[in-house]
């Protein structure tokens, strides 16, 4: 196993308003409401996920 770093991330803002693509990736990282907490791998698929919703998540440590 090369990297087996867990990362915390967080919804913070709302999907109300949001783009279907955007939902669409949220709904894949596993967030369903506000102020989730998910816990995943960090991994270069993670962070580009979280990238593309960066305006909606932070990392929580």
């Amino acid at each position: 196993m090369a990297n087996t770093k867990q990362i915390k991330i967080k919804l913070v803002k709302s999907l109300i308003g949001t783009s279907p693509a955007q939902r669409k990736v949220a709904a894949a990282l596993g967030f369903s409401k506000k102020d989730q907490v998910v816990e995943h791998q960090d991994s270069a698929t993670i962070m580009g996920m979280v990238n593309k919703i960066s305006h909606l998540v932070s990392i929580v440590d």
